[in-house]
């Protein structure tokens, strides 16, 4: 498949929109590793190679986490990994990324709430929403090489 379009410059509106949200998400409540492991586990889901492969790098600028990306897909198998602030952050992400699946429910979000104020919840949800948005416009405008459905 070849490029489709450029969303950035078919519609630099559009695409500072994105980009404020992304900002957004980077000045939020969120920790930053936190907010690279929604990116991660949402372009899995999504199957974004492009953001796979970005945020990935993030991450181990971030630290020595090779052993968290290489196990972010089987997060649940190896507890050890992730703290339960990040385990239930990364359920929720599954949910809302899932969303017509069962929605967000009550234990899930009970569960992020022993973590997150209101605010935090909402801004975990402009994380995971602002990643989706991403994954969905590079997917669909065949953007990025490796970041589509063929």
């Amino acid at each position: 498949m070849s490029l489709r379009l450029n969303f950035r410059t078919a519609n630099p509106a559009a695409y500072q929109a994105m980009s404020g949200l992304e900002k957004y998400t980077k000045d939020s409540s969120v920790d930053p590793v936190a907010n690279e492991l929604i990116k991660l586990r949402a372009s899995q889901i999504n199957g974004c190679a492009y953001c796979l492969d970005m945020h990935a790098k993030d991450l181990m600028a971030m630290g020595d986490h090779a052993d968290r990306i290489l196990l972010l897909s089987v997060w649940r198998e190896v507890p050890h990994l992730f703290t339960d602030k990040e385990r239930a952050v990364l359920e929720l992400t599954e949910c809302v990324t899932n969303i017509s699946r069962e929605g967000v429910p009550q234990a899930i979000y009970e569960k992020v709430r022993e973590y997150a104020t209101e605010s935090e919840y909402v801004d975990l949800l402009i994380a995971i929403n602002t990643i989706n948005s991403w994954n969905r416009l590079a997917i669909s405008s065949g953007l990025f090489p490796g970041c589509f459905k063929s």
